[in-house]
């Protein structure tokens, strides 16, 4: 028997409907600066929804839904507005003089990250401050043996909370000036935060932290995620300039990070036009990084000249690196 054709029209339509549907309530969403609770891993993926509306667009074209074709055109028109600004260097860089300040964060994935590597990274890029995350003792004691301590020897360390393997509560903040009034904070989410005020030479001093929100991986910690967020510090106008550089377990694309940056902060990444490049996967799709989750938040007072993403062997994120200008003292 045969089936009528209208019936596979039918069908067609039905799924590209399917399809169109949630994608328009995706862009209505992150354009409306909303993140639903349920949905803050998804929303990490909007890049690769701004994509997927284009296919989504070409397909209507194709079928001649016309009416599907206008609803998804509006998704890709508010997708890549938001999106596509990221790979955009902005007018507004900060100051354009100052003292050179060079500052690397990297996640280390529970201290198992390369250390020849991430000397290196310091040694041959100037690194005046290095800011890592989920650092364990084992993890410690390489970078000291592969050299890390003489290249920075002024620091601010919090091993983990328990002796486990897989304990990731440990940071750290290390340098290569003088460090006063060093410490550590612990977030609601039960990452520390190793900090302390740089003083680089000629320059003003700096409050500087190792940035760690707690992942919103699941229902039962979007609370706390968005409560490190929120309790993360600014700058304050008449105090010293701030830097906040980390593993934020948040993109551009989250409401709570961008209201973060909005209270005295600039993305250096995104500054550059470096805003879209990946910096963690799963370690399941290693060696692939599909989102922006590491970043380096400078005080508005201070400059941003280049940010690079380097790979880090052994750890599912990527080091950042920026290179910053720090107002004269």
């Amino acid at each position: 028997m045969k089936i009528p054709t209208t019936r596979f029209g039918r069908a067609r339509t039905l799924l590209l409907w399917a399809a169109v549907l949630p994608t328009f309530a995706w862009a209505v969403l992150r354009a409306g600066g909303w993140t639903l609770e349920m949905l803050a891993p998804l929303f990490a993926f909007t890049p690769y929804a701004a994509i997927w509306s284009l296919i989504l667009l070409g397909a209507a074209f194709w079928l001649r839904r016309y009416a599907a074709a206008s609803c998804v055109f509006v998704a890709a028109l508010l997708l890549f507005l938001c999106v596509v600004p990221r790979a955009l260097p902005d007018a507004d860089r900060g100051p354009r003089t100052g003292v050179a300040l060079h500052v690397l964060t990297a996640n280390t994935l529970a201290g198992t990250a390369d250390p020849a590597t991430l000397v290196r990274l310091v040694r041959e890029n100037d690194v005046g401050v290095l800011a890592l995350q989920e650092l364990t003792l084992a993890g410690r004691a390489a970078l000291t043996e592969a050299g890390l301590d003489v290249l920075l020897p002024y620091s601010s360390v919090a091993d983990p909370l328990s002796k486990s393997f897989e304990d990731t509560t440990g940071s750290a903040l290390y340098s290569r000036f003088p460090m006063t009034d060093s410490g550590v904070r612990l977030n609601a989410g039960g990452f520390q935060q190793a900090y302390g005020t740089i003083h680089p030479p000629a320059g003003v001093p700096l409050l500087v932290e190792s940035a760690h929100p707690v992942a919103p991986h699941s229902l039962g910690t979007i609370d706390g995620w968005r409560l490190d967020l929120a309790n993360e510090p600014v700058p304050e106008p008449n105090g010293p300039p701030r830097v906040l550089l980390g593993d934020f377990n948040a993109t551009l694309d989250h409401e709570p990070l961008r209201r973060l940056i909005g209270r005295g902060y600039r993305d250096a990444a995104d500054t550059v036009g470096k805003g879209l490049i990946p910096t963690w996967g799963p370690v399941a799709l290693q060696p692939a990084r599909l989102v922006t989750i590491d970043h380096v938040l400078v005080d508005r007072r201070i400059g941003v000249f280049r940010v690079t993403i380097h790979n880090l062997p052994r750890s599912d994120h990527r080091a950042v690196l920026a290179e910053l200008f720090v107002p004269y003292s």
